[in-house]
Order: C-alpha cells, then sequence, then structure tokens
C-alpha cells in the first residue's frame, strides 16, 4: 500500500513537471497580461523540443522566448503584433498551428496526399493480382494432371 502511494506520487510529480516550465521569476505581475502571455505561449513551439510549446518546455531556448513574449506584451503589442514579432523572428515554424499557405501546403496536406497514393498502390496492385490469376486448366491438362496423380499414387502404395 506505501509502495503504492509512493509510486501515485512520485508520477504525479513526473507528469506535471511541464507545469513547473514558467518560473516564477519570468512571471508579470499583472495577472492578466501573464494569462494572455501564457494563452499565447501554449500556441508556440519550442525550437529545441519536438512538438512541445514553448510554455511547457524547460529548454533554456524556450525560457529567452517566454521573456521575449512577456516583453512585447509589457511593451503593449497586442497578442498577434506578438506572435507576428517572433513569426517574423524564427518563422512559421515557431507556431505550433502553423497557417494554411503556399509555403505549408505539404505540411497540411502531405499526409492526406500520402494516404490517397498509398490507397491508389493498394488498388493497382489488387487489380494486378486479380488479373494474375491461372486460367482454369484444360481438359487436356485435366487428363495429364489425373494421370500423374494415379501414377503418383500408385508409387506410393502399400509394399
Amino acid at each position: 500500500m506505501r509502495r503504492g502511494l509512493s509510486a501515485l506520487a512520485l508520477s504525479a510529480v513526473l507528469l506535471s513537471a511541464n507545469a513547473w516550465a514558467v518560473q516564477p521569476d519570468e512571471m508579470l505581475s499583472d495577472p492578466a497580461m501573464e494569462a494572455r502571455a501564457r494563452a499565447i505561449s501554449k500556441d508556440l513551439r519550442c525550437l529545441v523540443c519536438q512538438n512541445q510549446s514553448i510554455d511547457d518546455s524547460d529548454a533554456p531556448l524556450a525560457r529567452d522566448l517566454r521573456l521575449l513574449l512577456r516583453e512585447r506584451l509589457v511593451k503593449g503589442d497586442t497578442d498577434t503584433q506578438a506572435v507576428a514579432f517572433l513569426t517574423d523572428r524564427y518563422g512559421d515554424y515557431v507556431l505550433l498551428r502553423p497557417p494554411v499557405k503556399p509555403a505549408t501546403y505539404l505540411l497540411w496536406f502531405g499526409p492526406f496526399a500520402l494516404l490517397l497514393g498509398g490507397g491508389l498502390v493498394l488498388v493497382l496492385k489488387g487489380r494486378r493480382r486479380a488479373e494474375a490469376v491461372a486460367p482454369p486448366l484444360s481438359a487436356e491438362e485435366k487428363a495429364q494432371l489425373a494421370v500423374l496423380m494415379r501414377e503418383d499414387d500408385e508409387g506410393k502404395g502399400p509394399a
């Protein structure tokens, strides 16, 4: 029982480790502004970690981005301006949900194209396999097969 509770407590601590990424010294004194910063930073990708927001990441670069974002908000940027500033600096890669535009078509539509192409290949292979089925035996072939099978049975018969 005691081990189970310890394991559960350890699991809870490890799973909530990402919630501690934002350090108290980074937080803004204005709760509304801090809430805005947290909301924006949840949609910004950590450039070091894979598919993790800067709000969740412990990487030093994520911390720098969080501080930069808060600095922009304190200077009076709107949410859109702050995100645009970071996007201009780091490209659309910094967005966890990049916009749909020609440069990101492959990202948005590539998986569907790959799925469609794979399905097309499977359909074509299925058609070829159906065409490759051997034609039925002719009467002459059936007679030859019967003779061969009879000879084989006679060879294996009881000694």
